[in-house]
C-alpha cells in the first residue's frame, strides 16, 4: 500500500520518537519503519498500526493518486435521452400542479 513517507516521518518527529520507538509502538520491526519512511510502502496491517499510534485516520496516511485525464471518458447524452428527461420533468411538474389543485379545492 502506498503511503506518504514524508508525513510518517513528520508525525514521528512531532512526537519526538526515534524510528526504533515508533517500531516498538506499532509492533513492527525497525526495518519496516525505515522502509516506510524511505520508500512509502507498507502492508495494510502496518498502516493500521501507524494510524492507531498517531491517532489519525488511515486514509490520511495514504497517497492519493493524481487523476489522469487521458483515462477520462466523455459522456454522450443523445437527443433521445434528453427528450425523455425533459418529458419526465414536465410530467412531474404537471402531476404536482394537478395534485395541488385537486387537494386545495
Amino acid at each position: 500500500m502506498e503511503i506518504d513517507a514524508l508525513q510518517i516521518k513528520a508525525l514521528r518527529q512531532q512526537h519526538q520518537w526515534t524510528q526504533q520507538q515508533l517500531a516498538e509502538l506499532c509492533g513492527v520491526s525497525l526495518r519496516t519503519i525505515q522502509r516506510v519512511e524511505k520508500e512509502g510502502n507498507a502492508a495494510t496491517e502496518t498502516v493500521m498500526s501507524l494510524s492507531a499510534v498517531f491517532e489519525v485516520p488511515q486514509r490520511s496516511l495514504l497517497v492519493v493518486p493524481k487523476a489522469d485525464s487521458s483515462s477520462w471518458q466523455s459522456i454522450n447524452i443523445g437527443k433521445q435521452t434528453l427528450s425523455v428527461l425533459l418529458a419526465l420533468l414536465i410530467g412531474i411538474l404537471t402531476g404536482g400542479a394537478l395534485m395541488y389543485w385537486l387537494l386545495s379545492a
